[in-house]
């Protein structure tokens, strides 16, 4: 969709790729159609994963549609309203860890213990193949464009972008973003050197890893054209911007490309780009403080 005011704010010529309109509010819900779609009868006993919440829900409906039971396993403090739609849609929400990587730890203990059939967020080809449906949209429909800004996580989104772009003989730079805060892939990537991070504390809990995956990145070490990093304001003021020229609720991880165009806007000017909104699912505390909106105080009688 193209949006004038944004393009008139920002001063570019931008497109946004609408992830977010998706069912469960985010692009994963591709892949896991496409993974669970095609699971073989003896992998159909359960599925398990570990989620943030958007590649949880993508697993939960689609194991829901085809009748499979499903866990998965999120970091303590996860995003509630995340954990509240992955039940919603049948999972065993299990919390664990201080974070996404100590939550896929458990994940793999549960899985051996269980031998459930373990749904990787990103070293998962039928995940990868089902997410990069989206970059086929956008060039079915758009025919030539400069650039594609694609936020990166797990890495399934940008690595879709990527083989679409080759297998299509297009020039099309793919550029992805990730947080300063949770930069491992970045620092992996733009060293040869892949580097396991402490932390990843970030608000935009789509691209809060701190390691990088083996399958993805080597996709990305051929396909990616370059990895820029914006630090946490720019992504608040990247989610105001579309509240305010869009009218779309985004969450933190969908908002990056768009923090990354305004920071870019020198090398993108002229020319003709492509922002991949991956998500609308932000909770509730997570926007007021976004907004600098003070939670109400009861009314007393």
């Amino acid at each position: 969709m193209k949006h004038p005011l944004l393009d008139a704010e920002a001063g570019l010529d931008l497109w946004i790729k609408h992830e977010n309109h998706n069912p469960t509010g985010s692009f994963k819900i591709r892949g896991g159609l496409n993974l669970l779609s095609q699971l073989p009868a003896a992998e159909r006993r359960g599925v398990i994963t570990a989620s943030t919440g958007n590649h949880g829900q993508s697993v939960a409906l689609a194991a829901r549609r085809e009748g499979v039971p499903c866990t998965i396993v999120t970091q303590v403090g996860n995003n509630p309203e995340k954990n509240a739609a992955m039940r919603a849609y049948g999972a065993v929400v299990v919390e664990f860890g201080r974070d996404f990587d100590e939550a896929r730890i458990e994940v793999e203990r549960i899985q051996a213990e269980r031998g459930l059939r373990y749904v990787h967020s990103a070293n998962e080809p039928l995940l990868v193949s089902g997410v990069a449906t989206y970059a086929l949209e956008i060039f079915e429909e758009l025919g030539d464009i400069d650039a594609i800004l694609v936020p990166i996580g797990g890495g399934s989104g940008a690595s879709g972008c990527g083989i679409v772009r080759t297998g299509l003989g297009r020039r099309t730079e793919v550029i992805g973003v990730q947080a300063s805060r949770a930069d491992a892939f970045a620092h992996s990537w733009k060293t040869g050197v892949r580097v396991t991070r402490k932390t990843a504390d970030t608000f935009a809990e789509g691209v809060a890893t701190r390691v990088n995956f083996d399958y993805t990145f080597s996709i990305l070490r051929r396909e990616l054209d370059d990895v820029v990093t914006v630090d946490e304001e720019e992504l608040a003021s990247a989610v105001r911007l579309a509240l305010r020229t869009t009218h779309n609720l985004v969450e933190g991880a969908g908002a990056a490309p768009l923090a990354a165009a305004v920071k870019l806007v020198d090398r993108l000017a002229g020319k003709r780009v492509v922002c991949i909104m991956s998500g609308g699912n932000i909770d509730a505390a997570t926007l007021r403080r976004v907004l600098g909106v003070q939670p109400s105080s009861p009314t007393r009688n």
